[in-house]
């Protein structure tokens, strides 16, 4: 065989294989996005057990089961490692609420009854959810809302205070409910119990998200009086 068909074979069989490769990022680059999502993984799970505040970067990397070195190389500081985790972590789970009140504008029950069955669908599909918004979102003491607010500002809560004022307004909503307190209560009726969920029994067996979703739906439609019929 000549030196032309030979490196005409070469040429071609490097061609197939390349072909063959699976579409993507190169190995190298997946195992690095791997670690970088088993450090955020780490994060989220002892910033929520707990505090952000509390948790030192070295024993962030000790759970992902990395050098401390390797964490700095993906994460300089803890500032840095908070705003990918708002990002990427925290913002799209908020995401799915922050279209509740325009799309029931003019049904305010259902807003505030959709707004508390997902908070109990976030803390149910994420373990995080519950602890770590109760700790670091709902304290005013806490690193993780103080950094979302310095970044994103209260855009959200603004919107949530002026479709309560506006349905006070319109006869739509009880005009004596203080509208900073009825957020603070959705809160206590579902992330409060979801981050204790392990804790809490009734009658013998575990409450469980669905017992959750039903006992709220009921306390916001029907309220504490007797039901008529």
């Amino acid at each position: 065989m000549t030196d032309r068909k030979i490196s005409e074979t070469t040429g071609s069989a490097q061609k197939d294989q390349t072909s063959a490769r699976r579409p993507g990022r190169p190995r190298s680059v997946k195992k690095g996005a791997d670690k970088r999502e088993l450090l955020l993984d780490a994060a989220l799970k002892l910033f929520a057990q707990y505090g952000i505040a509390e948790t030192p970067l070295s024993q962030i990397a000790k759970e992902a089961g990395v050098t401390t070195a390797m964490l700095h190389y993906y994460f300089n500081t803890r500032e840095q490692l908070l705003d990918v985790m708002i990002d990427e972590r925290f913002q799209p789970v908020r995401a799915g609420f922050t279209d509740i009140f325009e799309t029931h504008a003019d049904d305010p029950l259902m807003a505030i009854t959709h707004m508390a069955q997902c908070m109990i669908d976030a803390a149910e599909k994420y373990p995080w959810v519950a602890p770590l918004w109760v700790r670091e979102v709902i304290s005013e003491s806490g690193m993780l809302k103080k950094r979302m607010e310095e970044r994103n500002g209260d855009k959200n809560r603004k919107v949530v205070h002026e479709s309560i004022t506006r349905w006070q307004a319109e006869g739509r909503l009880n005009p004596d409910l203080n509208p900073a307190l009825l957020f603070i209560s959705l809160f206590g009726l579902t992330l409060f119990p979801m981050a204790s969920m392990k804790m809490r029994k009734e009658g013998g067996s575990l409450i469980s998200p669905d017992m959750l979703r039903q006992h709220v739906s009921l306390l916001l439609f029907n309220g504490l009086g007797p039901q008529k019929r």
